[in-house]
């Protein structure tokens, strides 16, 4: 469904593109197929390349090398609106919020199409029950938990083939991360959306067929979260139990 071949990232770190100058790779030479209609989750340590990777996919970020094909297609070179034209879907860690622009708008543009019965049906996916909410503006009054609801139904409405959450959890509570999990699960499961999820969130890593484990821009395990173990650079083992408690396991990372 979706294949990656060969894809590498780099920044500069010297000025001048002679021999002289420097890059830093930041994914590297990673090939690897996301099979269609899966559930895909990306996990390591911070910095290790992850929510780059789903910046590649999207088109966020240019490939520095390597080609990306979705369903057979290259799209190495679409811009992200042809991307999202094609079947991709993005959610942001920090979703945008526009002054003056309210949850109606942005939902009939990402549906296209206003008519309230089929902008009732998508709220109520994402578990909102009254249609006021739809006129709230998507301001910096709305909780965390509230812009997410937000984005999630915009990516619903645009009805992908593939939904790529970037740290889904991002400032919402804990007793809104199994419903958000259980909402992904299900879209997944119900309309035949190819889901990569980019989380340290052990909740995520378990609801997930498959768990890619980056470290140092590179693909270091694939499988499940009880197969799964970061290597340091002191050597230390931590399994992926350990690494999902977050800052509350941060010697692991020393």
């Amino acid at each position: 469904m979706l294949e990656l071949k060969n894809l590498s990232y780099e920044v500069p770190i010297s000025l001048g593109d002679g021999p002289r100058a420097m890059v830093k790779p930041i994914i590297q030479d990673i090939s690897f197929t996301f099979e269609a209609n899966r559930f895909y989750a990306v996990t390591g340590p911070n910095g290790s390349g992850k929510s780059t990777l789903a910046k590649l996919i999207m088109g966020i970020y240019r490939a520095s090398h390597g080609t990306i094909f979705l369903d057979e297609t290259d799209v190495t070179d679409l811009s992200i609106t042809e991307r999202a034209r094609s079947g991709i879907a993005y959610g942001f860690q920090h979703p945008a919020r526009f002054k003056g622009t309210t949850f109606r708008d942005l939902l009939a543009i990402s549906l296209g199409d206003d008519d309230e019965n089929k902008l009732a049906r998508i709220i109520a996916r994402v578990g909102i029950c009254s249609m006021d909410f739809l006129d709230k503006p998507v301001d910096s009054k709305l909780s965390g938990g509230e812009i997410k609801k937000i984005e999630m139904a915009t990516i619903i409405a645009q009805n992908p083939t593939l939904a790529i959450y970037d740290e889904p959890d991002t400032g919402i509570d804990l007793w809104t991360i199994q419903p958000m999990v259980d909402l992904i699960q299900r879209e997944n499961r119900e309309n035949n959306i190819t889901t990569i999820v980019v989380s340290h969130n052990k909740a995520f890593l378990e609801a997930a067929d498959t768990l890619l484990l980056i470290e140092e821009g590179k693909i270091a395990y694939t499988g499940d979260i009880d197969g799964a173990k970061v290597i340091l650079d002191d050597q230390r083992v931590c399994t992926l139990n350990d690494l999902c408690q977050g800052e509350t396991n941060a010697e692991c990372y020393r």
